[in-house]
């Protein structure tokens, strides 16, 4: 006689368990943004241009290295890198600022940035600028006009070797 209740009691603690899944695989209903509003996502990796100078070896001082090390041509007597400042703004209003430090023990490695910002959906002026060196001037500077649809995500990257910035809109619907 306990089988049988046992049986029933299982069955029904799997039923109960099943619809509470079932219920939390649907309910509450989630939203990625609001129906106005679109994403920015500023991602990249960056190295910012070094303190000290750096100079180019001599063809006398390349000759008296091993092989292996006669490909860097150029010293750089401070391994340090300097900040990565990072700015955006939209229809004129700053939307971002961040001065970004270089990672690495000796401050030697690259700036990373990854930011999220919301905002509302339309034909913006978006403007982008980064300083990696110690002047007072932005070196890569990009201003463009887009359409952020409504759900979509924009996507800013950065590669030094291309010009600069990179501006992706991309659709996740």
């Amino acid at each position: 006689m306990t089988k049988p209740l046992q049986y029933l009691g299982q069955g029904v603690f799997y039923a109960l368990f099943m619809g509470v899944i079932g219920y939390f695989s649907t309910s509450p209903v989630y939203t990625h943004l609001p129906p106005d509003e679109t994403l920015i996502k500023l991602s990249f990796s960056h190295a910012g241009q070094h303190m000290g100078a750096c100079r180019e070896r001599t063809p006398e001082e390349l000759a008296k290295l091993p092989p292996y090390q006669r490909k860097v041509t150029t010293i750089c007597p401070n391994r340090k890198r300097s900040n990565v400042v990072v700015e955006l703004e939209m229809d004129g209003k700053q939307l971002y600022h961040v001065v970004l430090k270089p990672a690495g023990f000796s401050s030697s490695g690259n700036s990373n940035i990854y930011r999220r910002i919301p905002v509302k959906a339309g034909i913006h002026t978006l403007k982008a600028r980064l300083k990696d060196h110690d002047g007072e001037d932005f070196n890569y500077v990009r201003e463009e006009t887009v359409t952020l649809a409504p759900g979509h995500i924009m996507v800013i990257d950065f590669k030094a070797a291309t010009g600069g910035f990179i501006f992706k809109n991309k659709n996740t619907q």
